[in-house]
């Protein structure tokens, strides 16, 4: 019998901070705590500002 290893994951958004878009939907493991560069923020593409900016984590 297969273990079930999607239970300690968990999808998040990435919300621009500029623009307040939700542009990313991402996968994190919660199991050992949120990781350290997602608390303070990812620099990604934002297709509105054409330029990368700062997302930060948006759980719905």
């Amino acid at each position: 019998m297969a273990k079930k290893k999607s239970m300690a994951r968990e999808y998040v958004w990435l919300q621009c901070t500029e623009c307040g878009d939700l542009n990313y939907r991402s996968s994190v493991n919660t199991k050992g705590g949120m990781p350290e560069g997602l608390k303070e923020g990812l620099m990604k593409y934002s297709p509105r500002l054409r330029k990368h900016t700062r997302h930060k984590v948006k759980r719905k």
